[in-house]
């Protein structure tokens, strides 16, 4: 089975982009990375730990202390797709975390993005 390329595209690589796309909107790092720990359980040591050892997101999402269990709940379209339709475990991580980072850039409330 070919592996996608977004699975072996290093995490660190992408996380700037994360960053700059919701700074443009008037967002925050530590709005992105709340997200992160949200999602995937990392701590702020651990998130670091993952961009200095620059691993690939199939690495980033294998080692997450624990994915959370609300990622059930993250729906809507990016890319073109609709998360709740992704059938591959590792892409409907990717999409959801990249839907999350487009709801902090689309001004929506953290509460909201947490689904509470």
């Amino acid at each position: 089975m070919r592996k996608e390329k977004i699975f072996t595209m290093s995490f660190s690589s992408v996380y700037p982009l994360y960053i700059n796309k919701v700074e443009r909107k008037g967002r925050t790092k530590e709005e992105v990375d709340e997200v992160i720990f949200w999602l995937t359980g990392y701590s702020e040591n651990e998130l670091k730990e993952q961009l200095e050892k620059e691993v690939d997101f199939e690495t980033f999402f294998a080692e997450a202390p624990k994915i959370n269990s609300n990622i059930s709940l993250i729906k809507g379209v990016i890319c073109g797709v609709r998360v709740e339709n992704i059938e591959d475990t590792l892409m409907h991580q990717i999409r959801c975390l990249d839907k999350l980072v487009d709801e902090i850039a689309k001004g929506k409330s953290m509460e909201k993005i947490f689904r509470k």
